[in-house]
Protein backbone atom coordinates (compact mmCIF):
# COMPACT_ATOMS: atom_id res chain seq x y z
CA UNK A 1 0.00 0.00 0.00
CA UNK A 2 1.31 3.41 -0.93
CA UNK A 3 -0.89 5.74 1.14
CA UNK A 4 -2.97 6.81 -1.85
CA UNK A 5 -5.45 3.97 -1.40
CA UNK A 6 -9.02 4.57 -0.35
CA UNK A 7 -11.98 2.26 0.09
CA UNK A 8 -15.12 3.72 -1.44
CA UNK A 9 -18.57 2.89 -0.05
CA UNK A 10 -21.52 2.11 -2.31
CA UNK A 11 -23.20 5.47 -1.70
CA UNK A 12 -20.07 7.29 -2.89
CA UNK A 13 -20.10 5.32 -6.15
CA UNK A 14 -23.74 6.31 -6.61
CA UNK A 15 -22.87 9.99 -6.08
CA UNK A 16 -20.06 9.66 -8.62
CA UNK A 17 -22.47 8.15 -11.13
CA UNK A 18 -24.76 11.17 -10.75
CA UNK A 19 -21.86 13.57 -11.31
CA UNK A 20 -20.39 14.82 -8.03
CA UNK A 21 -17.53 17.17 -8.91
CA UNK A 22 -16.23 17.52 -5.30
CA UNK A 23 -15.95 13.73 -5.04
CA UNK A 24 -14.24 13.43 -8.40
CA UNK A 25 -11.72 16.06 -7.35
CA UNK A 26 -11.13 14.42 -3.96
CA UNK A 27 -10.59 10.99 -5.50
CA UNK A 28 -8.34 12.25 -8.30
CA UNK A 29 -4.94 10.54 -8.12
CA UNK A 30 -6.05 8.01 -5.50
CA UNK A 31 -6.11 4.24 -5.92
CA UNK A 32 -9.78 3.37 -5.52
CA UNK A 33 -10.82 0.11 -3.93
CA UNK A 34 -14.26 -1.30 -3.29
CA UNK A 35 -15.51 -4.34 -1.43
CA UNK A 36 -16.96 -7.18 -3.47
CA UNK A 37 -20.24 -6.43 -1.68
CA UNK A 38 -20.28 -2.90 -3.13
CA UNK A 39 -19.90 -4.42 -6.57
CA UNK A 40 -22.82 -6.76 -5.88
CA UNK A 41 -24.98 -3.92 -4.58
CA UNK A 42 -24.29 -1.86 -7.69
CA UNK A 43 -24.82 -4.53 -10.32
CA UNK A 44 -27.83 -5.95 -8.50
CA UNK A 45 -30.05 -2.87 -8.57
CA UNK A 46 -33.59 -3.71 -9.58
CA UNK A 47 -34.86 -2.10 -12.81
CA UNK A 48 -31.40 -0.92 -13.84
CA UNK A 49 -31.29 0.35 -17.41
CA UNK A 50 -28.74 -0.80 -19.99
CA UNK A 51 -27.14 2.67 -19.95
CA UNK A 52 -26.86 2.64 -16.15
CA UNK A 53 -25.40 -0.85 -16.26
CA UNK A 54 -22.78 0.37 -18.75
CA UNK A 55 -21.94 3.40 -16.57
CA UNK A 56 -21.50 1.16 -13.53
CA UNK A 57 -19.31 -1.28 -15.45
CA UNK A 58 -17.09 1.56 -16.68
CA UNK A 59 -16.73 3.01 -13.21
CA UNK A 60 -16.02 -0.39 -11.67
CA UNK A 61 -13.30 -1.02 -14.27
CA UNK A 62 -11.38 1.86 -12.65
CA UNK A 63 -11.61 0.27 -9.19
CA UNK A 64 -9.82 -2.62 -7.55
CA UNK A 65 -12.35 -5.02 -6.08
CA UNK A 66 -11.40 -6.69 -2.80
CA UNK A 67 -12.78 -10.23 -2.45
CA UNK A 68 -13.91 -11.84 0.80
CA UNK A 69 -11.16 -13.54 2.76
CA UNK A 70 -10.70 -15.16 6.16
CA UNK A 71 -9.47 -11.97 7.89
CA UNK A 72 -12.42 -9.94 6.59
CA UNK A 73 -14.80 -12.67 7.80
CA UNK A 74 -13.28 -12.59 11.28
CA UNK A 75 -13.41 -8.78 11.46
CA UNK A 76 -16.97 -8.85 10.10
CA UNK A 77 -18.09 -11.10 12.97
CA UNK A 78 -16.49 -8.80 15.54
CA UNK A 79 -18.10 -5.70 14.04
CA UNK A 80 -21.57 -7.27 13.75
CA UNK A 81 -21.46 -8.31 17.39
CA UNK A 82 -20.03 -5.04 18.69
CA UNK A 83 -22.01 -2.53 16.60
CA UNK A 84 -25.11 -4.40 15.32
CA UNK A 85 -24.37 -3.36 11.74
CA UNK A 86 -26.22 -4.48 8.63
CA UNK A 87 -24.44 -7.26 6.76
CA UNK A 88 -23.20 -5.11 3.87
CA UNK A 89 -21.99 -2.30 6.16
CA UNK A 90 -20.15 -4.77 8.39
CA UNK A 91 -18.39 -6.38 5.41
CA UNK A 92 -17.37 -3.01 3.98
CA UNK A 93 -16.15 -1.74 7.36
CA UNK A 94 -14.28 -4.99 7.99
CA UNK A 95 -12.56 -4.63 4.61
CA UNK A 96 -11.42 -1.12 5.50
CA UNK A 97 -10.07 -2.24 8.86
CA UNK A 98 -8.32 -5.40 7.61
CA UNK A 99 -6.58 -3.51 4.81
CA UNK A 100 -5.86 -0.50 7.07
CA UNK A 101 -7.37 1.70 4.41
CA UNK A 102 -9.43 4.85 4.96
CA UNK A 103 -13.04 4.61 3.82
CA UNK A 104 -15.12 7.38 2.34
CA UNK A 105 -18.86 7.19 2.95
CA UNK A 106 -21.94 9.24 3.70
CA UNK A 107 -23.34 6.42 5.86
CA UNK A 108 -23.84 7.81 9.38
CA UNK A 109 -23.67 4.31 10.87
CA UNK A 110 -19.93 4.20 10.12
CA UNK A 111 -19.34 7.10 12.54
CA UNK A 112 -20.05 4.71 15.42
CA UNK A 113 -17.16 2.38 14.50
CA UNK A 114 -14.09 3.43 16.44
CA UNK A 115 -11.75 1.18 14.43
CA UNK A 116 -12.48 2.89 11.09
CA UNK A 117 -10.39 5.56 9.42
CA UNK A 118 -13.50 7.32 8.16
CA UNK A 119 -13.81 10.22 5.76
CA UNK A 120 -17.43 11.36 5.72
CA UNK A 121 -19.07 12.90 2.71
CA UNK A 122 -22.18 15.01 2.94
CA UNK A 123 -23.73 15.24 -0.49
CA UNK A 124 -23.70 18.80 -1.83
CA UNK A 125 -21.63 20.04 1.11
CA UNK A 126 -18.01 18.86 1.40
CA UNK A 127 -15.61 16.25 2.73
CA UNK A 128 -14.66 16.07 6.40
CA UNK A 129 -12.24 13.79 8.14
CA UNK A 130 -14.24 12.79 11.21
CA UNK A 131 -11.44 11.08 13.07
CA UNK A 132 -8.50 13.35 12.26
CA UNK A 133 -6.77 10.66 10.20
CA UNK A 134 -6.19 11.25 6.50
Amino acid sequence: MNGKEILVDTNIILYLLTGSDPLEEFLQGKDIYISFITELELIGFKNITADEEKQIAELLSDCSIIPMNKLIKEQYVELRKKYSLKLADAVIAATSIVFNMPIISSDKQFKTIDELRLITYQHSVNLTDTKGKN
